[in-house]
This record gives structure tokens, C-alpha cells and sequence, in this order.
């Protein structure tokens, strides 16, 4: 496995080092080059393009200006990608552009995407390319693609290219608030245990394709269940402005969760707000008073 690095915060890499299992997923591959672990190669030889592998892994956006070694990154993607197996885009700047592209839309870019159009340096062989997207990729997410891979395992994508494995639920599913959402009782500020932060804090939850509240950072917690809501990172659109507010359109939010007709979700939230919901409300109320 080699790891290359485009315009980058390193953040995929710091989840990936947090990976519990990492010391026994390590022992099942042969790292010919990793900017923080040890590698059979220097980044000094591996930009001599004189090597290959199997599995690529591409962290960050795409520049095609971008150098490593002073060797053009495009460069060093172009030969490691046309023998490798698989090529993992990790990350949502790697899939989607993300964070970079935002700042530098005429430079970067995802692998294959420019948030969903196709426009990325490896067009050409999409059929090589796994999408991992997320600000930072769950660490799991990796684990189980890798192990897929060493055990030859197919690994089903989406129409994004991200495995369906991971990607088919939303962050909604197992969100433990998902009551306070059906009825329609929020939060008023971060960090609450209590009540639901789709329409206060913006949470696109419902919204997004990820499994973070399925498979829990370090086995234990997410964004939501920390009081924080969840930005959509793992979406093409990521990052979006006012991360933290809902845009509504007199009072009816812009977008409503995915699978639900909108005129059927706005009669459902009518009908659950004509409903006094007392043990979640009294839970919510003293929740905020002790705080």
C-alpha cells in the first residue's frame, strides 16, 4: 500500500493513527510508503516512480500544480494509480473536493468528482476508484475497506462510489435524539443531552449518508450524542455555509429528510406540533435548568 498526499490537513491520517485495531490491520499489509508510520520507502524514492502497488491511497484534494519532492503530484498519481488494484480516495476533499475546492474551486477537485460532476484526474480508470468521503474519514470505514480488500472481498459502491456497506444508512439512523426529532422538540444550544437540533442547529443528519451513529467513534460516542450536529461532511455539497443554522423558507426547512416527500413531511410535522409531548418536554426543561 502507498499513501500519497494532495492538499491536505493530515486530519485522515490523525484518524487513521486512532484506528483501535491498526496494529493487526497493519500486520496484514506491506506499507511501501505512509507520511507517519514505517514504510519500506522514503516519499524521497517513491516520487522516483519506480515502484508500484496494490492499493493507492489518496489523501486531500487534487491540484495539478501541486508538488511533492518537486515532482508534480499529478505525476506521481498518474503512475501509482495505472497498475495499482484499487485506488481509495480518502476523505471528502479526495472524493468530492471538499473543504479545498470550496477555496480554490478552478484548482481542486475530488479524484473523479467536482462535488457530483464528474471532473477529476482519474476519469479514466473510476472503475479502480473507492470513495471515502468525511471531514475526517471514520477510521472504521478504512479498517473495513482495507479488510475487504485483503480478504478479496467484493466491496458494493453507490453511485458515488462510496461502499454501501457504510453509506446506505444516515447519520439520522441510530441518532439518539431521533425521538425529539419525530416530535418536534428542540434544543436550544450545543452540548445538550436533550432535544433535537435539526431546525436550531442545523443538523443535516437526516440528510446524509454516513454511519456514524451505526459504528461509533471509538466505539463509544458521535457528533450528535456529544451535542454537536452533524455537518454533512461525507456529502458532495460539504462543506456548505452557515453550517449551524437550518435555512427555511417562512419557517419550512429548505431541505426535509431524504425518502420523504416534502408535502408529506410538512403535514407529519404539523400534526406532531399539535401533540404536548410532556416526558420528553419535562426531560428537555430540566436538562437546561441543571445546566
Amino acid at each position: 500500500m502507498i499513501w500519497i498526499q494532495g492538499v491536505t490537513c493530515n486530519a485522515n491520517i490523525h484518524s487513521f493513527l486512532n484506528l483501535p485495531s491498526l496494529p493487526s490491520l497493519l500486520d496484514n499489509l506491506d506499507m511501501v510508503y505512509h507520511p507517519s508510520l514505517t514504510s519500506l520507502h522514503t516519499l524521497e524514492e517513491i516520487t522516483l516512480l519506480e515502484t508500484s502497488c496494490d492499493v493507492l491511497i489518496f489523501e486531500g484534494a487534487y491540484d495539478p500544480l501541486l508538488k511533492r519532492n518537486d515532482v508534480l503530484v499529478k505525476n506521481i498519481l498518474k503512475h501509482y494509480s495505472l497498475n495499482a488494484k484499487y485506488v481509495i480516495a480518502l476523505g471528502s476533499c479526495a472524493s468530492f473536493g471538499g473543504i479545498f475546492k470550496a477555496s480554490a474551486p478552478e484548482r481542486n477537485s475530488g479524484l473523479i468528482f467536482n462535488e457530483k460532476e464528474e471532473f477529476g484526474p482519474l476519469l479514466d480508470s473510476k472503475a479502480k476508484v473507492i470513495n471515502l468521503s468525511g471531514c475526517p474519514i471514520h477510521p472504521e470505514w478504512l479498517s473495513y475497506t482495507l479488510n475487504m480488500i485483503i480478504n478479496k472481498r467484493e466491496v458494493p459502491l453507490d453511485n458515488l462510489y462510496r461502499p454501501l456497506e457504510l453509506y446506505s444508512n444516515l447519520a439520522h439512523h441510530g441518532c439518539t435524539r431521533n425521538e425529539y426529532f419525530e416530535w418536534k422538540i428542540d434544543t436550544k444550544g450545543f452540548g445538550k443531552k436533550e432535544g433535537c437540533m435539526f431546525y436550531e442547529q442545523g443538523c443535516r443528519g437526516p440528510m446524509t449518508h454516513a454511519s456514524c451513529n451505526k459504528i461509533l467513534w471509538n466505539e463509544v460516542s458521535s457528533k450528535t450524542r456529544v451535542g454537536t450536529p452533524c455537518f454533512g461532511c461525507t456529502e458532495p455539497d460539504f462543506p456548505r455555509s452557515n453550517l449551524y443554522s437550518t435555512k427555511t423558507n417562512m419557517s419550512i426547512p429548505q431541505d426535509v429528510p431524504l425518502g420523504v416527500p416534502k408535502r408529506t413531511y410538512l403535514t407529519m410535522t404539523g400534526m406532531a406540533k399539535t401533540f404536548s409531548i410532556k416526558r420528553l418536554e419535562g426531560k428537555l426543561i430540566d436538562y437546561e435548568t441543571t445546566d
